[in-house]
């Protein structure tokens, strides 16, 4: 597999952040693709892990050389281990009572997923009663839609399989992902986004 992760990331190493798709964490060989690739990135972007679920997969990561992790859901015990080991952590989570634990159990930025079955509405009504959690939607977000997911509050979106399609990167159409990696990136210079100040959490 890490014989894909340079050409595969290069044509998305303009975005600030890229993430190794977390079914490798139960196959160290190919999670070495997360410390591979950064010599070849640097300065382009920071490369981290996603779908981290477990304490245990949070040392593989670290280990394998992530600067950030990514989870699908809230488990404040991997929170606490991403922190002991130094790790910025964009927590995933859904309902308000997640959303609330992600942040205040440490993370970084708390992900919305899954976005897409809630849409703009429902993040803009998460964020009346938690206005200084910095959430960021993934899972369903395209283009088209970065403008109303940053008007109703989000401060980032996340993009995985609508922008890395499998078919494309089997057969090496990097210049595919790179158009679709352009597409974000124009849709977010245009967005307005919310204006934070230091990191909003509360004492």
């Amino acid at each position: 597999m890490h014989d894909r992760v340079h050409p595969g990331a290069e044509p998305l190493g303009e975005p600030p952040v890229g993430e190794v798709a977390g079914h490798h964490l139960r196959r160290p060989d190919r999670l070495r693709g997360a410390q591979v690739g950064q010599p070849q990135l640097a300065g382009s972007c920071r490369v981290g892990v996603g779908s981290v679920r477990t304490p245990t997969e949070v040392t593989a990561a670290r280990d394998a050389g992530a600067q950030f992790l990514v989870t699908p859901t809230t488990r404040v015990e991997v929170l606490a281990q991403a922190k002991a080991a130094g790790l910025p952590v964009v927590c995933g989570a859904f309902t308000p009572t997640e959303v609330d634990v992600a942040w205040s159990s440490g993370a970084a930025m708390v992900k919305l997923f899954p976005a897409g079955v809630a849409g703009p509405p429902y993040l803009r009504e998460l964020l009346a009663p938690l206005p200084d959690v910095p959430l960021a939607p993934t899972g369903g977000v395209r283009p088209e839609s970065v403008a109303e997911w940053a008007a109703a509050g989000a401060v980032a979106v996340g993009a995985g399989g609508v922008l890395v399609d499998a078919a494309e990167v089997a057969v090496g159409d990097w210049a595919a992902l790179r158009r679709r990696a352009r597409a974000f990136l124009s849709a977010a210079a245009a967005a307005h986004w919310p204006d934070r100040q230091g990191d909003g959490r509360r004492r």
